[in-house]
């Protein structure tokens, strides 16, 4: 098969999935386009802010895919290529753009609260306080394995000491799109100017971002981009979303769209072959396709993350319900497309089963260049916009999840009934949003040292039975609400035995790699099987809270 035809194969797979399988779930839920949503209700300028559909898609897309979509497709082409596109397809359609559908709609139908107060609300006060907990686990291991992927893709130097100016150019683009984000956000707050007019601004600035970017390349190593990238989602995580969240997707969703089509284009254009095998083994060098597959590409089929961002950031900013399908169910659909063509790219660079050389978004970005080479577009320019588009999914990403994981923190101390004018003094220092950030960034820096390759194992296993307990709690809210979930529950159970196996697998691995002085890094490991024993104990427990909830009897009907 080659790159063309597989990408026929997703559009036609994926656009029906959501003509047919997406409207019949906004149909069977009951999607209410005149209710009053969260945005409007509990608007603050801070979290719930109404935005457009097309800023919200952006804001979902951008931060639901990261670099994740890249990676995981990537990596996981050592089993071949059928593998990963029946996972990427399937696992997308039924497993990923559901939860994210139905972790989005339950928070709209609840005031916009995340999927930790939804526990609290229709599972208990103490199966909230564990998942908060486990979420704020999890989004150390997020922050710490998406900063170093954006350190890696702005260092401006090879092994060997040379310069690398697409990364340094990249480094200097990004720098510039932090700043135009924010002076679009004052101006888009400030006027109102028809959207055309804002559409025309809003290219201007990229089009600039990018041109001095090209023209003044940053050179600096990866030491000081974790640092600069962990000043700056200190930063973005407690701004409000007008000033920096909302003006920086609404960029990106031009980038985004630029990189979707361009790489769309590269495709048909120079219809590569895929090199991969169509599957190679069962074992390879030592990590088993089950589970290894499918907690290595989490983005892109499923991904726990998924549901902090629709129930977390994305659900305070609907301005209508019928807004819900596209951002949520279209945004996953969208994140599968891109995690195919990801592994056209690898599978065109493969030689073999043997898989390229370099990071998963230097594969990405190298492959993309050389097929827009064939319309006489300059290699050096694409690979860079291509870089550039991969670092502002990795940094809109670290901006929302350093948010959730601070609003994680925050709401583990207080609960939904708690008088916020009587704290005593030691829940207010907890649950203060400064602190709260400080200490989710300094156990994520720590283990960003670490770097990415090292860190997604567990964070992919965290991440994918997160997306387990999310299914769980939005079956238990679509039951006590009278609504149909059935179709969350295959997907929660083969979740459950997936993580469940992959957390044990990596707990022998790590313990044991202590215990026999292996380890190269002693720390490094004893932080991450500390964090691995919490998530497995924490995801046991949430897990069998969720489940005893779903089997009672049927309560009296809810309002919701």
């Amino acid at each position: 098969m080659n790159g063309l035809t597989m990408m026929v194969i997703a559009i036609v797979v994926l656009g029906g999935a959501y003509l047919l399988y997406g409207k019949w779930l906004a149909k069977t839920w009951g999607v209410d386009p005149n209710a009053k949503t969260p945005a409007y209700e509990l608007e603050d300028g801070v979290d719930y802010v109404p935005a457009d559909r097309g800023v919200v898609f952006g804001h979902q897309f951008a931060s639901i895919a990261g670099a994740g979509p890249i990676n995981g497709p990537i990596q996981a082409a050592i089993f071949g290529w059928v593998p990963v596109l029946l996972w990427c397809l399937l696992g997308g359609v039924f497993f990923g753009a559901v939860q994210d559908f139905s972790a989005m709609y339950a928070s709209v139908k609840n005031k916009g609260h995340s999927i930790g107060v939804i526990i609290e609300l229709y599972v208990g006060k103490l199966g909230k306080k564990l998942f908060l907990l486990f979420c704020w686990l999890f989004s150390i291991l997020v922050v710490a394995a998406f900063a170093d992927i954006v350190a890696g893709t702005f260092n401006g130097f090879a092994a060997d000491g040379s310069q690398i100016a697409a990364n340094a150019s990249v480094a200097t683009t990004s720098i510039l799109f932090i700043v135009a984000a924010v002076c679009l956000g004052f101006f888009l707050k400030y006027t109102h100017l028809p959207t055309a007019a804002n559409t025309v601004i809003a290219i201007a600035l990229l089009v600039a971002c990018i041109s001095i970017g090209l023209a003044l390349p940053v050179y600096q190593t990866t030491s000081f981009w974790h640092l600069f990238v962990f000043i700056y989602i200190f930063i973005a995580s407690i701004v409000p979303v007008w000033a920096l969240l909302q003006p920086r997707d609404y960029l990106n969703s031009y980038l985004l769209v630029v990189m979707i089509v361009a790489a769309v284009v590269g495709i048909v254009v120079y219809n590569p072959s895929m090199n991969l095998p169509t599957f190679t083994a069962f074992n390879v060098n030592g990590s088993y396709l089950f589970p290894t597959l499918f907690v290595t590409i989490a983005c892109g089929a499923i991904s726990g993350f998924h549901s902090l961002v629709s129930s977390g950031t994305a659900s305070k900013q609907i301005k209508n319900e019928s807004d819900m399908l596209p951002v949520s169910f279209g945004a996953m659909l969208m994140e599968s497309m891109l995690a195919v063509i990801s592994l056209v790219c690898v599978g065109f660079l493969a030689s073999g089963a043997t898989l390229p050389e370099g990071t998963p978004p230097q594969i990405f970005a190298s492959a993309i260049a050389t097929f827009l080479s064939k319309l006489g577009i300059s290699e050096t320019v694409s690979s860079t916009l291509i870089l550039l588009a991969v670092s502002a999914f990795g940094l809109t990403s670290l901006d929302s999840v350093a948010r959730v994981g601070r609003l994680s923190f925050q709401e583990f101390f207080v609960d939904a009934d708690t008088d916020m004018d009587n704290l005593s003094p030691t829940i207010k220092f907890f649950s203060n949003k400064y602190v709260a950030t400080a200490a989710t960034l300094i156990l994520a820096f720590a283990l960003a040292k670490m770097g990415y390759a090292n860190i997604w194992p567990l964070f992919g296993s965290a991440n994918q039975l997160l997306g387990a307990l999310s299914l769980i709690a939005c079956a238990v809210f679509l039951k006590h609400t009278h609504r149909k979930g059935f179709m969350l529950w295959f997907p929660m159970v083969c979740m459950l035995g997936i993580t469940f196996t992959a957390l044990t697998l990596k707990i022998i691995a790590l313990g044991g790699g202590l215990l026999a002085g292996t380890s190269a890094n002693a720390f490094g490991d004893g932080l991450q099987l500390v964090f691995a024993v919490l998530l497995f104990a924490l995801g046991v427990i949430v897990a069998v809270m969720g489940i005893r909830k779903l089997f009672e009897k049927e309560p009296a009907a809810e309002n919701a």
